[in-house]
């Protein structure tokens, strides 16, 4: 009996795998032979990406209760940063690669330092906690500019000129899409340690108030910010566009595996009963703000890669795109395909830019925008016929938790001791 679960376990993970692995193949020949043309490959790609990015306010929204409007900020953090790298290095600039990667391991190590320093003390602030690692994290990056940006650079430049160029090229696009996921979690880490004590309401104004922020950064990136190269609200061009299927599709199913395995965990449970209970999880023994915290960053880091992935598609980035009125898209995606189901989140997410940018776009001439006033019917329908979203809380096999076995045990009569 107690073997049940782990050969199910591995049947489903094997069935989810080869269903995967067929899917990659189909659209890869697809595109290898032109039967897909780049309008409609670009449409999968951004399908893909919106995916992750929703998957990442899933964890936060649908799995640990905390609505946030947040999503777009740190998509755009991570789609500028890994930009930023790739567009330095392709033009024999290697600080980029060398500051975003020694800077976020300092910056994972003096984290952990000051963890450990403030168990010491009991009941910490918050706004202590906060400023000590906003000081730390300042401390990181800049020891990573002014010490480590120059010697790490031109060892990075010479350990991969040595290399074949595509295999560089890969090497470098992996370590802009790790730096970007990287800065958003760090970012959102920052950002959470105040912000998440407020409540739900509070907790999505604050984090649409971020992503304005975050916008407007964008628009003075070349006067405020020392990034010429983004160009501010003109809009960043001469990125890389180095985005292929498999590093979409490959990106999409480590992100799902990661979420998947975090939800199945006893952190995944703390998580969830946050939404449940937050009152109960904390008379239980869970550390709220810590379940709270780590939903937010993952979160995040989601939102990062995402914003990698698509920023090195378009080849082009703008403020515009990354308003507040977009972090309603990953929300709607969301609720759509039904809050704590990611299975329902996957569906939506490529169903939504199929549906509103590849299908829609080809009503008749001047009717366009028209998809815009379609959509919302559709939404409104949706919740007024099927309120908890197109999935509810389904999960396919290989998502969905499956409790172990109960172990069935003889009751036997106690035999009888002799006088």
């Amino acid at each position: 009996m107690q073997n049940e679960p782990k050969v199910f376990f591995k049947k489903e993970s094997a069935r989810f795998i080869g269903i995967g692995l067929v899917i990659f193949l189909i659209v890869q020949f697809l595109i290898n032979t032109n039967l897909l043309n780049s309008f409609w490959s670009g449409i999968i790609f951004w399908g893909a990406a919106i995916t992750i990015l929703a998957l990442g306010l899933n964890l936060i929204y649908g799995f640990n209760g905390q609505f946030s409007l947040g999503q777009y900020g740190f998509y755009a953090i991570g789609a500028y940063t890994a930009a930023d790298i790739t567009y330095r290095w392709t033009h024999g600039d290697p600080s980029g690669v060398a500051v975003v990667l020694s800077g976020a391991l300092l910056t994972l190590v003096c984290y952990v330092g000051i963890a450990a320093f403030l168990r010491r003390f009991y009941r910490v602030t918050v706004m202590t906690q906060f400023t000590f690692y906003l000081l730390g994290t300042v401390f990181s990056f800049a020891i990573a500019v002014l010490v480590l940006a120059q010697p790490l650079g031109r060892l990075a430049q010479t350990i991969l000129s040595a290399l074949p160029g595509g295999l560089s090229q890969q090497i470098v696009f992996f370590i802009a899409l790790l730096g970007g996921a990287a800065l958003a979690g760090i970012v959102s880490y920052l950002f959470g340690i105040p912000v998440l004590e407020l409540g739900s309401d509070y907790f999505g104004i604050s984090t649409l108030g971020f992503t304005i922020i975050v916008k407007v950064l964008l628009d003075n990136t070349d006067t405020i910010l020392p990034f010429p190269e983004m160009k501010g609200a003109r809009g960043m061009i001469g990125i890389p566009q180095w985005t292929t299927w498999p590093w979409v599709f490959f990106s999409l199913l480590l992100v799902v595996m990661v979420m998947r395995n975090i939800l199945h965990s006893s952190i995944g449970r703390a998580i969830v009963s946050v939404r449940e209970d937050e009152r109960a999880a904390e008379l239980v023994g869970i550390n709220v703000a810590n379940a709270k915290l780590l939903a937010f960053v993952v979160g995040s880091i989601f939102a990062g890669l995402a914003g990698g992935i698509r920023a090195h598609d378009l080849a082009f980035l703008h403020p515009q795109s990354f308003n507040f009125i977009q972090s309603f898209n990953p929300l709607i995606i969301v609720v759509f395909g039904g809050l704590g189901s990611m299975t329902g989140t996957l569906f939506t997410g490529f169903v939504w830019i199929i549906l509103l940018e590849g299908i829609l776009r080809d009503l008749p001439t001047g009717y366009e925008t028209w998809r815009f006033v379609i959509y919302p019917l559709v939404l409104l329908v949706m919740m007024l016929l099927r309120p908890e979203g197109l999935m509810g809380r389904y999960e396919l096999p290989y998502l969905r938790r499956v409790l172990p076995a109960r172990r069935k045990t003889e009751e036997t009569e106690p035999e009888e001791v002799p006088a």
